[in-house]
């Protein structure tokens, strides 16, 4: 099973992938409620270049209620993260966590729907972007 899915989009330039990204997250009832910039965070942690590569952390707060309230421990999963990231060639690719290979580590058959439905919502996020 993969971990994720994703896509590369077309004639976009990093800062408007990332905006394209929150806005349809938003669409979906997500908030990002991390951004973490991994680029910045490696210079200015070990003085190391490395490409543009964000990680959103969004969250879809009835979802999340309805995991908690199954499995108390499911919060290490949350929130859901999508990569945005540059690759040498300017190409755009963004991916997303598939919730169903992470939270199928819990063993829990009262998330499945809920892992479902949030998968249905973050592939809609990832097909729609352009």
């Amino acid at each position: 099973m993969n971990y994720y899915f994703n896509k590369t989009l077309a004639g976009s330039n990093f800062e408007e992938a990332v905006q394209q990204v929150t806005d349809e997250l938003k669409k979906e009832g997500f908030g990002v409620l991390t951004e973490i910039d991994v680029r910045d965070t490696l210079k200015k942690k070990i003085d190391v270049d490395f490409k543009k590569y964000k990680i959103l952390g969004a969250c879809n707060p009835h979802f999340a209620h309805k995991a908690l309230q199954s499995e108390d421990k499911i919060g290490v999963f949350l929130p859901c993260n999508v990569v945005v990231e540059e690759h040498e060639n300017g190409e755009i690719e963004v991916s997303a966590v598939d919730p169903i290979a992470s939270m199928a580590a819990a063993k829990n058959k009262s998330l499945e729907g809920i892992a479902t439905e949030v998968q249905q919502k973050l592939k809609r996020v990832i097909d729609n972007l352009q």
